[in-house]
This record gives C-alpha cells, sequence and structure tokens, in this order.
C-alpha cells in the first residue's frame, strides 16, 4: 500500500488511541489570543484524577518552588500556560496502553523510553544559548508516537517489524517501510495533525531521525528538532549494546548541529541518568535505576581490554581513574555554580524567566511587609504577536521578543524586575511603587513601545502592546495572597485587550476597570 492507503486504515482503526477531552479541548484553547488563565484552570479542573496528577508534580522537586500549590487555579498562575498544557498532554499520552490486539510492543518501556528522550531533550535545549524550551519536553516525549500507533493499528505488522529490529536486519525505519510502506514519523505527525498540535508540536515528530531535511527557516524549530533528535542518541548510552559508538557520535553532532560547548556537553553527559529516575517518580512511571554514563562507559571499556591486562597495568587504570574523577568532581562543581546563575535567565530575551520571578516575588513580598511598603507588579502581553510568527516566521517573532525586552528595560530602574511569564506575556515587579504609580509607569511603557521602530534590517514591524497593574501593601492587607495579586495583575490585562489592547489598566475589585 502506498502512505496514504496506510494513514487512511490508521485513521480509521478502532484501536487508533484517541486523544482524552480535556487534552483535546486544552489544545484548542491555547491557540486562541483571548483565552486567561482562569480559562485553562476552569477546564483542567473538571478532570479530578488529571487535576490531581499535576499538582503532584507541581509540589515536586521537578519545579522546587517554594511555596505549596493547593489548587489548579493557583498552579496555572504560578506555573504558566505552556507549562502546564505540557503536563496535561504527558499525563494524557503517558496513561495510553495497548490496544485490543495482542502484541509484542512493550508498551511500559515505550512510555519509560519516551519519558528518558522527553528528559534528555530539554536537558539538551538548554544548554542552547537563547533557545527557547518551553515547549521541548513534551516535543522530546511525543517523538515516537507513530511507533505507538503501528504497535496498536497494525500489531501482526509491528510485530514482524520488533523482530527484524532484534534480528539487526534492518533499523526501525527501514523495517518499518519494509513491512509495513511507511514509517513511525510520518504516521505519527499526520495523526498528531489530525488532533490539531500546533506546528512546534508536528515538526519535530516529523524530523528526529532526519533533522537535516527540515527545510523551514524558524530558528525555534531547527533547535528544537536536533535536540530531540539528539535525545535518541543520548539516550541509547544508557539502554544500548554498544554505548561508546553512540558516546563519540553523541560528542561529535552536539558540537555540529547545536554549537555545545564540550563543557556543556559534559554536564548533560553527567546528569542525565540523575534527570531520568527523577522524572520517572514524579510522572508514576517505574523506572529501574539508571546508571551513570560513564559507570557505563568504563563498563563497556573493560570488557574489551580487560583480557589484556594484568594486575599491575590493572591497579594503575583504577589510580589513575580515581584521579581523574577527581578533578572531574572539581570542574562539575564549578560548572554547576556557574548554571545555577544561567538557570534565573530566559535563553531567548535574556530577561528573568518564571521561576525567577516566583522567587524573587517572594522576597519582595517578604520585604515589603517587613517594612511597610507597598508593592505593584505589571503584566504585558504583546498585542496580535501571533501574526508577527504567521506572517514574517518564528525569527521575526523571536526578534520582537527580544526588542521589546530591551526597550522596557530601558524604561525601568535598575532595582525592577523584568521577568518572562511565558510566550509574549511579560511581568514586571516593581518595589516600594503605589498602584496608581504602577499605572503611570505601565503607560509610559506602553508609549515607549509604540514610539519605538522594531527593525530587524529587512523589514519594520509595527509593535503595541497592554499592560495590566494590580498592587498591595502586604502590611496592612489581610490574609494576603501572592497568587491573588498575580491574579488581580492578569485580570487588568484581559481587561485592556478587551478595551481594544494597546493600552493600560488598573485592577478593580468591582471590574469598573480605570483605563490610563
Amino acid at each position: 500500500m502506498k502512505q496514504k492507503d496506510i494513514l487512511k486504515e490508521v485513521l480509521r482503526s478502532e484501536d487508533l488511541p484517541t486523544l482524552p477531552t480535556v487534552a483535546s479541548k486544552l489544545i484548542t484553547l491555547t491557540s486562541k489570543e483571548d483565552t486567561t488563565l482562569s480559562d485553562i484552570a476552569e477546564l483542567i479542573s473538571k478532570d479530578i484524577s488529571l487535576s490531581a496528577k499535576i499538582l503532584k508534580v507541581s509540589n515536586s522537586a521537578f519545579y522546587s518552588f517554594p511555596q505549596q500549590i493547593g489548587s489548579i487555579h493557583q498552579a496555572v498562575s504560578i506555573l504558566g500556560t505552556n507549562a502546564v498544557r505540557s503536563l496535561v498532554l504527558s499525563f494524557s499520552f503517558l496513561s495510553i496502553k495497548s490496544g485490543s490486539n495482542a502484541s509484542k510492543f512493550n508498551f511500559e518501556q515505550f512510555w519509560q523510553r519516551s519519558l528518558a528522550l522527553a528528559v534528555a531533550s530539554k536537558l539538551i535545549l538548554e544548554k542552547v544559548k537563547e533557545a527557547d524550551t518551553e515547549e521541548i519536553f513534551i516535543s522530546g516525549l511525543l517523538q515516537n508516537l507513530g511507533e505507538l500507533i503501528f504497535a496498536r493499528t497494525f500489531a501482526a505488522e509491528y510485530d514482524r517489524v520488533l523482530h527484524e529490529v532484534a534480528d539487526k536486519q534492518h533499523d526501525t525505519i527501514l523495517a518499518e517501510e519494509s513491512v509495513i510502506g511507511a514509517n513511525h514519523c510520518f504516521v505519527g505527525f499526520e495523526v498528531a495533525r489530525k488532533w490539531g498540535f500546533p506546528e512546534t508540536l508536528l515538526l519535530p515528530i516529523l524530523h528526529h531521525h532526519s533533522p537535516d531535511r527540515f527545510e523551514g527557516k524558524s530558528a525555534k524549530l531547527k533547535q528544537m528538532i536536533n535536540a530531540v533528535y539528539l535525545s535518541d542518541i543520548l539516550i541509547n548510552i544508557l539502554y544500548s549494546e554498544k554505548p561508546e559508538d553512540y558516546h563519540r557520535q553523541f560528542r561529535k553532532e552536539a558540537r555540529k548541529l547545536l554549537k555545545i560547548s564540550p563543557a556543556d556537553i559534559e554536564s548533560i553527559l553527567d546528569d542525565i541518568h540523575n534527570q531520568v529516575e527523577k522524572a520517572g517518580h514524579y510522572f508514576g512511571l517505574k523506572i529501574k535505576n539508571t546508571r551513570a554514563i560513564q559507570d557505563i562507559l568504563q563498563e563497556a571499556n573493560i570488557r574489551l581490554s580487560l583480557l589484556n591486562l594484568d594486575y599491575d597495568q590493572m591497579n594503575k587504570q583504577l589510580i589513575q581513574t580515581k584521579m581523574t574523577l577527581e578533578n572531574l568532581t572539581k570542574e562539575l562543581e564549578e560548572k554547576n555554580r556557574i548554571l545555577d546563575n544561567l538557570a534565573n535567565v530566559d535563553g531567548l530575551t535574556g530577561v528573568f524567566n518564571h521561576r525567577y520571578f516566583q522567587n524573587i516575588l517572594d522576597q519582595e513580598i517578604s520585604r515589603a511587609e517587613r517594612n511597610d511598603n507597598c508593592l505593584s507588579i505589571v503584566f504585558s502581553d504583546i498585542d496580535h504577536f501571533k501574526k508577527f510568527n504567521d506572517n514574517y516566521g518564528h525569527q521575526a517573532g523571536d526578534f520582537v521578543l527580544r526588542e521589546f525586552c530591551g526597550v522596557l528595560k530601558n524604561h525601568l530602574r535598575k532595582y525592577d524586575v523584568l521577568a518572562r511569564y511565558g510566550g509574549e506575556e511579560f511581568v514586571i515587579i516593581l518595589p516600594e511603587t503605589e498602584e496608581s504609580e504602577a499605572l503611570t509607569v505601565a503607560e509610559k511603557l506602553r508609549q515607549a513601545i509604540e514610539k519605538s521602530s522594531f527593525d530587524d534590517g529587512g523589514e519594520q514591524y509595527a509593535v503595541t502592546a497592554s499592560f495590566g497593574v494590580a498592587g498591595s501593601r502586604p502590611a496592612i492587607e489581610d490574609n494576603f495572597d501572592k497568587n491573588q495579586l498575580i491574579s488581580k495583575a492578569d485580570s487588568a490585562l484581559y481587561a485592556a485587550k478587551e478595551s481594544g489592547r494597546n493600552t493600560s489598566c488598573i485592577y478593580s475589585p468591582k471590574k469598573k476597570w480605570f483605563k490610563f
């Protein structure tokens, strides 16, 4: 059969996995510009089991937030839209099991490996300067979605594929094309497209085995595809019979495709087994204890050379290895100190990231309470940002995000905090600032954005933004709640967008918004 005929068989199969209702609705909801955090929280709250899982991960070391998160509304407010969407999709797909047809395909091992690939993809892309890592985890998780689909819809044929791969007659792609007539990259891409997945999730599925075939101009997508491709090589070091071959390949390809430095490559290799184990615990998968790559490679090397060594040679090698490990430990401690600083900065825009915002807001609230000062926050959202990506490409969108942050920073005080909240949404902490003063600041920023020339040398972009303001004096406010302050600013931002965008609004409990 031709590929299109195989796809028709897959799509009309009763064993084709169905996307859970909440996940399907969430994909549709997050594609709309005017969707609020409350809309997302309301949707997720309807699924009690899913809500419990998200709260468990939100309160784990996977995010390491200092405060306990007690509700989905609170989780959405703290984590942001993209992080919550990734969690919903992750839990939704991890719940998919075998179909009605008997199969040799091991679904449990498939999801264990998929979770490891997700962790590896995220770990790799985090080492790339200015990379956007918001959706890389779910991209890594779903890269082999087509294998799962084949195992359920073409169970007998896929058993033959597994047999050919086990006998080393073909690799997976060639075996699938030989036995079925199409490969899992194509099928996974087409099915996910039918489900309404965005381009950022679709293209890594299609190109994760052949990143050189991606011909798009988006630097973000190219980086994501390369990271997902490299994740497969990295995880093969942990689980293959020839780890040394994949180790050499990973080091070479990581430098070539993503310009990752040797020091960062070592950091990835040192940390991957720990991160995979932790993720297994957070997402409820029983992943057996993974071993450090250094131990795996050392064992492989010993197997090759042990017969040729006498006792003195072996002892000398062990001493040398111990000395090398001690030196590596010292180097790793210094690298970790540097990485702790980098972990607070958004890779694309250079401003602080969501996690840093949450932590520093706690500190500013404590300081405001001690000194009986006011504290305000401002939410800002670039108007019609999706059009920049749709009309000019993602590189233009990335340029606008960076320039937007540059304009904001030039008009803020040194001790004000600017952070990327998620996507094209940003948040500013204004210490010792009344609400009315914060509204004046927001309006000054709005006018600066409107008057600025966003010129990348090829195009000039007209950019405007909407601003929402909320403030408080924590020391005198009964039962002050940080998340309520965030929600107030988000509601004010929504009011600004409802008012026609390119405006600044201050929060009012009676929803009689004050527009500057």
